[in-house]
């Protein structure tokens, strides 16, 4: 990377204040981009799923993975319900989806609760694990909702040998006029479920596996208590990747943290932080950390900023934190600030190797909160910074009172948010599309075949706030 006027602007930089200049390019197409990561994180598309209570769960964990990111599960769940997910997301078929699964004596509005955390809205019903049918939301409509699942369901189903290739099953389901195909083992027994869309996905992104070929998963460890206990009892449960996980990065007691796991030689890769300077990332780096997550107060939940004066703008921090990282052949991942598709291009020219996101996809089918809907029937989900008010109660329930409530007295972020869900990109999926397609482009135009040459051909230029409102589409006119 390099400014456009080869000199430094003199002062610190948000993605907004910044652009790329297209550069001469010999990339013919944006399926012949690479947008795998070194990290040791197995990423083939630069996306790490924020530890986020309100956001990272089994669901969302399985199908970021399967299409190539990270999830890191948030470090207030508890080791047996860690492992648990660990375990469900590692037990996971690489192309299927995981469908709701229903037998015929339950009520249909089981069906309709979970429904809201699948992008296809359907419900395969079993029997002996062999489906026997299918419900969807306009089955129900005008239907009881304790009428038996079994009275409702269509048995008309399209089912496909899970081992069918991808494509075979897009035509089949072409030929059917049919969006969702049933996958089936070969003794009848439910695989999994794929749509059009996801048939359509396989053909573009590469699932993030590891050696046993089963979906990566990372988890998060605290500064506080029994770390080392922690970090090895989610290494054995499978954890992928370990992320030492505080605000404030540059501490001795994180130092400390990140020491211990380091001594553990836990065999996967470790992330640590917050930082947002080049001493905070040697620091890290130091103590046994591979990874250095970069940003303090660029989250859409954080308050931080506001309330401590204490941050940096989130271009220049990745920049400096990512030089400082290269130069001992480690790695950055930028976490928080990412609005649109060109804020995670842009953290990537920084020299980040993965972008961390968690808001963003807070307002998805697949995050764990419920489904909602305002006063004017538009879904949303909520969502809460971990700082808040209301993840420092759930990471305290087992204080006395007293050191509770002292506790609550110093909490920053955000409680409660409406996430709304967009109804033309609904899913974890849809957004992941969105995003990759715009780093895609984004390496098409700069003349990148990989995220190294991307970063090393990247012309960066300063813009003013005027020059950013310019780039904004105005489709009313």
């Amino acid at each position: 990377m390099r400014f456009l006027d080869h000199s430094d602007p003199g002062y610190e930089l948000t993605y907004d204040d910044v652009f790329l200049v297209p550069r001469r390019a010999d990339v013919a197409s944006r399926f012949d981009v690479d947008l795998s990561t070194r990290d040791g994180s197995g990423t083939t598309i630069p996306l790490v799923v924020a530890n986020m209570t309100a956001v990272a769960g089994r669901r969302m964990a399985e199908t970021v993975a399967r299409r190539g990111g990270l999830v890191v599960l948030p470090q207030d769940l508890p080791l047996p319900a860690a492992a648990e997910t660990i375990a469900y997301v590692k037990s996971r078929h690489l192309i299927a989806d995981t469908p709701v699964s229903l037998n015929p004596d339950q009520a249909i509005y089981e069906g309709l609760t979970l429904m809201t955390r699948r992008a296809h809205h359907a419900a395969i019903v079993t029997e002996h694990d062999k489906p026997i049918g299918i419900l969807t939301a306009a089955l129900c409509e005008g239907v009881d909702r304790y009428t038996r699942v079994g009275d409702v369901m269509n048995t008309d189903l399209t089912t496909i040998d899970h081992l069918t290739d991808a494509r075979t099953v897009f035509d089949e389901l072409e030929a059917a006029r049919e969006n969702l195909a049933i996958l089936i083992h070969s003794d009848g027994t439910l695989a999994g479920v794929l749509t059009k869309a996801a048939a359509l996905r396989t053909g573009l992104y590469q699932p993030n596996i590891d050696a046993h070929n089963q979906l990566r998963v990372a988890a998060a460890v605290g500064i506080n208590g029994d770390v080392a206990g922690k970090a090895r009892a989610l290494v054995e449960a499978g954890a992928d990747l370990l992320v030492v996980d505080t605000a404030h990065g540059h501490q001795q007691k994180m130092l400390d943290a990140v020491k211990t796991i380091a001594d553990l030689n836990p065999g996967v890769a470790i992330a640590a932080g917050n930082v947002v300077t080049a001493e905070g990332t040697n620091d890290l780096l130091d103590a046994g950390a591979t990874i250095v997550k970069v940003g303090v107060g660029p989250g859409a939940m954080c308050t931080t900023r506001m309330m401590t004066g204490v941050g940096r703008p989130q271009f220049s921090a990745v920049a400096e934190c990512a030089t400082a990282a290269r130069d001992r052949g480690h790695h950055v991942w930028a976490d928080g600030g990412v609005r649109h598709p060109r804020d995670v291009a842009l953290a990537l020219v920084a020299g980040a190797s993965n972008v961390m996101i968690g808001s963003w996809f807070a307002g998805t089918y697949e995050s764990p909160g419920d489904l909602l809907f305002d006063e004017h029937g538009h879904a949303y989900k909520e969502s809460f910074g971990m700082a808040s008010k209301r993840a420092v109660a759930a990471r305290t329930s087992g204080d006395s009172p007293y050191d509770r409530a002292r506790k609550a007295l110093f909490e920053e972020g955000i409680s409660t948010s409406r996430m709304r869900v967009d109804p033309e990109r609904p899913s974890v999926e849809d957004l992941i599309d969105h995003i990759c397609a715009g780093v895609r482009s984004t390496c098409t135009y700069t003349g990148a075949h990989t995220l190294d040459e991307l970063f090393s051909k990247a012309l960066v230029g300063v813009q003013s706030p005027a020059g950013f409102a310019e780039g904004r589409p105005r489709p009313t006119g």
